[in-house]
């Protein structure tokens, strides 16, 4: 055996603990990999590649022997197998002039928390489902980082950040400083927030820069640049993403908050015909509360109105949108 390889297995008995950003719990999964990208990010972008992509077949073996036995050494198959792609999510974040290896160590808990919470049953890849855990830890971090909460923290306000580096090149707007006023006009129109919102996000997020795309990244075996990280030109952005699952999230909060202003009833029509994937017929309906179809109908629309009522006030009260 020779030095090089005895330094690199001991160095990989470290826990997962020194890797991954402190005090973030991943509960009672343990893993031995010490790759860390916040000490030497090409080799870490090096040392990952060499990790093996999983088969279907084994990763959903691998996933039931951790769900069953809490099987540590399956749990760090998973994880390291999608270490690339937390790296490639994170890429997406590198312009908000963060360090991006503190930015791929915050995907990475995102990865071991969807890893642990994992249901290999459900029938979709475990690819599909840490991505949404990847990018929300990332995007916590960000927002973290950038002390967002102090300007206020409704979803437009975050729309605005992760997209208003975006807009501003599409109207090739790069320059520093204040935008042209029509720029600023713009923006403010396109996600709804007022023109003095953008102008003071532009001014906070001036002090950033973005990375060159054709910095050499590697050691001395690899000759890559950072753009062969980058996303394919068919996805959406990561900003676009984030901000839109968001908003999502937040108006999913106020349905749930607008149900409880109808009766038993209201809910399960409102919930069987506009709600459910399959919705059921005004018959079925019917049949169930032994009522005409016509009576179903009335109850369907008037609860659709109270929920329509109910949503719009929340949004208003809660700054998701203004008040006309």
């Amino acid at each position: 055996m020779t030095k090089d390889t005895t330094h690199k297995k001991t160095a990989i008995k470290k826990t997962a603990k020194t890797t991954l950003k402190a005090g973030k719990s991943t509960g009672n999964m343990s893993l031995s990999v010490a790759l860390s990208p916040e000490q030497g990010l090409s080799s870490y972008l090096t040392e990952i590649r060499k990790f093996p992509m999983l088969e279907r077949d084994e990763e959903f073996m691998l996933a039931k022997r951790w769900v069953s036995h809490q099987d540590s050494a399956a749990a760090e198959r998973m994880v390291t197998s999608h270490l690339r792609l937390v790296a490639k999510i994170a890429m997406g974040y590198r312009g908000y002039g963060l360090p991006i290896g503190e930015v791929i160590s915050e995907g990475n808990v995102g990865l071991m928390q969807a890893v642990k919470k994992f249901d290999p049953d459900k029938g979709f890849r475990l690819s599909t489902y840490a991505m949404w855990w990847i990018r929300a830890a990332i995007q916590e971090y960000v927002l973290r980082s950038w002390s967002l909460v102090k300007m206020g923290t409704t979803a437009a306000q975050k729309k605005l950040f992760f997209n208003l580096r975006r807009m501003k090149g599409e109207m090739k707007a790069i320059e520093d400083g204040d935008m042209h006023p029509d720029q600023v006009k713009k923006i403010a129109t396109n996600l709804n927030v007022k023109e003095e919102e953008v102008i003071s996000m532009n001014r906070r997020m001036g002090g950033g820069g973005d990375a060159s795309l054709n910095v050499k990244i590697g050691g001395e075996d690899g000759g890559g640049q950072w753009q062969d990280w980058l996303e394919d030109d068919n996805y959406v952005s990561q900003e676009t993403v984030v901000a839109d699952s968001q908003e999502h999230d937040a108006r999913m909060e106020l349905l749930k908050d607008a149900m409880k202003n109808l009766n038993e009833r209201e809910q399960h029509i409102l919930q069987e015909r506009r709600l459910s994937e399959k919705p059921k017929t005004l018959e079925e309906l019917a049949a169930v509360y032994e009522v005409s179809r016509e009576r179903i109908r009335q109850i369907e629309v008037r609860a659709f109105e109270k929920l329509q009522e109910a949503m719009l006030n929340a949004a208003q009260n809660t700054g998701l949108i203004e008040v006309g």
